[in-house]
């Protein structure tokens, strides 16, 4: 028997119907609320509004846990690469030999630019904040590939989403090279889709290009960590976008400008930020700590504790053993990560922030990783967004099948009652 909510209101009830998920989740389904109460709900920031129904990520903040397709994100970090990771949350199941090696090679296929691209990013200053260039760069792919996508044929879906993953990368490395004076380049179809990013990035011209494999496998892991993370800002904005039916690409550029925030996608830069002032005024973490605790103090901890996560984040915990690999590896003496380590120190030894389980998150310890690996700051976001990606595409692609409608939330009007127009001489 289902099950139903009533509301009551002005001395009428109303019955609803009750949606129970997978993991016992329940949402009650308002939808014909307006249509037979005349009210609405509201919600400030849809905290507490679930706007759809999606089988691609489950994520329980109280218990810590994160899965993609039911795979736990500590299995699929350990066991499995990005592009294994991209494949099943586009497709809902992990590759098997055959698929992966297909998908590899169709993403390696689609991964030349245009060369005009060229242009448009030469009418880009290098003060540039990348973020701004890499969501224009997507954008503009659009005009070279002005087809829409067919979403009722596979096979046009599929060929949308090995184009974007193959020049995505490229795009990104672009918007690097452009901002340290390098001169444009292609990947190496012989190397893996990670390691192909870091040397589009970092090789250059006159040198032959090395790097070492923990530095890759940290790579890996991090934009697996962030290949998605259910209905946040940036994946519904892609899903709200879409629902319009605007194409792929344009979708996720508008899901790039959504991850630009600070509130969001720059967490990791707001870290090191941080990390740069407590370094300027002298390097005392325990005075900062203090700082943090104080409540008069307009001093906040970055990348402590997380918005969803009321127990430990825990990408945080897979993330920290790369970090502390990755700079054990490189042996990086760094004034900033030295302050890193003193804050993380003291808050896991802190009894004020173990009791409120303040623990450094996923963007504490991937803002060390990148400054270790030598990536500019302002470059933080635009490796979220790499690994953001295929979780954008497997939110459009659901939303598309599903034929959601298109978004369209309601407000609470609070503006003025109607008034009489006055001519421009009365005013």
């Amino acid at each position: 028997m289902s099950k139903t909510a009533t509301l009551e209101f002005d001395g009428k009830k109303y019955e609803f119907p009750v949606t129970v998920g997978t993991e016992d989740e329940i949402g009650v389904d308002i939808k014909k609320l307006r249509g037979e109460a005349g009210i609405i709900t509201l919600d400030p920031g849809f905290k507490n509004t679930g706007s759809c129904e999606s089988a691609i990520t489950f994520l329980d903040g109280e218990k810590g846990i994160l899965r993609y397709r039911g795979y736990a994100i500590e299995d699929l970090a350990e066991k499995a690469d990005f592009l294994e990771v991209a494949y099943l949350l586009i497709f809902g199941e992990l590759p098997n030999k055959q698929q992966l090696e297909k998908f590899t090679n169709d993403i390696k296929e689609q991964s030349h630019v245009d060369e005009e691209m060229k242009k448009i990013l030469d009418g880009f200053p290098k003060s540039a904040h990348p973020m701004g260039v890499l969501s224009s760069l997507t954008s503009a792919l659009i005009a070279f590939n002005p087809s829409s996508v067919d979403v009722s044929s596979e096979d046009d879906m599929y060929k949308a989403i090995v184009k974007i993953l193959g020049k995505f990368p490229v795009l990104a490395a672009w918007t690097l090279r452009k901002k340290n004076s390098l001169p444009l380049n292609y990947g190496d179809e012989d190397l893996g889709y990670v390691e192909n990013l870091h040397k589009m990035m970092f090789e250059k011209p006159n040198k032959t290009y090395n790097v070492d494999k923990a530095v890759i496998d940290a790579l890996d892991k991090l934009l697996i960590l962030h290949a998605d993370h259910e209905q946040n800002c940036s994946t519904s904005t892609v899903r709200m976008v879409g629902s319009s039916h605007a194409g792929l690409f344009a979708s996720l550029s508008a899901g790039i400008s959504a991850l630009w925030g600070p509130l969001h996608g720059g967490a990791n830069q707001a870290v090191i930020e941080m990390l740069e002032g407590i370094k300027e005024d002298g390097g005392d973490t325990h005075k900062f700590m203090q700082k943090a605790k104080d409540k008069e103090d307009p001093f906040r901890l970055m990348g402590f504790g997380h918005r969803v996560y009321k127990n430990f984040d825990p990408r945080a915990k897979i993330i920290k053993k790369s970090a502390d690999e990755v700079l054990g590896q490189l042996g990086v003496e760094d004034p900033v990560l030295d302050i890193a380590k003193g804050l993380e120190k003291e808050a896991l030894e802190d009894d004020y922030f173990v009791k409120r389980k303040l623990y450094p998150n996923v963007d504490f310890y991937s803002g060390i990783i990148y400054r270790a690996l030598g990536i500019p700051v302002d470059m933080f976001t635009v490796m979220f967004a790499l690994g953001r990606l295929p979780g954008w595409i497997a939110q459009w692609r659901e939303m598309r099948l599903r034929k959601e409608p298109i978004g369209r939330p309601r407000q609470i009007y609070i503006g003025e009652n109607h008034r009489d127009f006055k001519p421009l001489g009365s005013r």
